[in-house]
């Protein structure tokens, strides 16, 4: 997302120390999935420019250049995989990621619905034992860190067992964006425990989870209203101490209309942009939107690089660890 909100727009500083953190890393190969405007097509042309990405254009090899055409950009070196429509990018795409042919998927001119369900089925290949899930990296200007948002577009209604995956998903971000041990604030309408708020039960039971290693790395607190996780001034108000009341790095949402809602205020109200990445597959998910700027996408690419290092990480990790035991 981007635009100028009521308080101008934002430096972008959070999303720049995002492409910082991706320098020196190899570039990804990704499909770009119907590519047929000129915002997603340039989007992944600039991206390869800064080194993040290897482009495979998938979809109608005729719109495609076409677009590249009137958009008055090179399509020299570039790969394109032929397909009829979007439906069967998406398809082709998906397959291209199962067999390991491309690192990262990038959803381009195409439905956020048609987009992942040619992903989402078992028969995909690309789901993990992890229920996928979407995060904001949003970089807000009145605030000091980068702030995760999640999850605002897969997991409509999620249930306890799904909480934990979208939070266990939205820590290994955080990781991988080089925070350690990130605060992680469960938000309802309430800081109480209330039988009849489910989102407060369930952020009572959350955090009893992560006391007991069911959920790792983060550091987490709920039910926290908003006001609470964001500001110390209001944490303090009203005698809510711990180490994330007024310092969250990640918002966990009650469901999908909540993140959803949340997000797009505070972009349009609060002049901050976001970088949005769907994770729990087996390979990342650049999930943009129509007003989503090419830096806002080159961001995006930035995080899906530093999530395939950090999986590479864990896996040579636990093959150390394998040997020496």
């Amino acid at each position: 997302m981007t635009g100028k909100g009521r308080h101008g727009k934002s430096e972008r500083v959070q999303l720049k120390r995002l492409l910082k953190l991706a320098e020196g890393l190899p570039p990804l190969t990704m499909a770009v999935v119907h590519p047929v405007d000129e915002e997603s097509l340039r989007g992944a042309l600039e991206a390869r420019d800064q080194g993040l990405i290897q482009p495979v254009l998938v979809g109608p090899g005729h719109r495609i250049r076409r677009c590249a055409e009137e958009a008055g950009v090179s399509l020299a070196d570039v790969a394109i995989e032929e397909t009829e429509h979007s439906h069967g990018a998406a398809e082709r795409a998906a397959a291209m990621a199962r067999e390991g042919e491309v690192d990262a998927l990038m959803k381009g001119s195409l439905h956020t619905r048609e987009f992942m369900g040619a992903i989402v089925p078992r028969d995909a290949g690309l789901r993990t034992g992890r229920r996928m899930s979407h995060v904001w990296v949003m970089d807000v200007p009145s605030y000091p860190r980068p702030l995760l948002i999640t999850d605002s577009a897969i997991n409509i209604r999620p249930d306890l067992m799904t909480k934990a995956d979208i939070i266990q998903n939205a820590i290994e971000l955080s990781e991988a964006m080089g925070t350690d041990r990130p605060r992680v604030a469960i938000i309802s309408a309430t800081e109480e425990v209330n039988p009849a708020l489910q989102s407060t039960v369930d952020a009572a039971a959350l955090c009893k989870m992560a006391e007991r290693g069911q959920i790792r790395g983060g550091r987490l607190d709920g039910p926290l209203a908003f006001d609470n996780a964001i500001s110390e001034e209001a944490a303090s108000a009203k005698g809510i101490g711990g180490d994330v009341a007024g310092r969250a790095d990640i918002l966990l949402a009650p469901d999908v209309e909540s993140a959803n809602m949340l997000g797009k205020q505070l972009h349009y109200l609060a002049g901050a942009e976001a970088a949005g990445i769907v994770l729990g597959a087996r390979v990342p998910l650049v999930l943009t939107s129509r007003a989503d700027d090419r830096f806002s996408r080159m961001a995006a690419c930035a995080i899906a690089q530093l999530m395939v290092k950090a999986a590479k990480d864990r896996r040579e990790q636990a093959m150390r660890e394998q040997r020496e035991s």
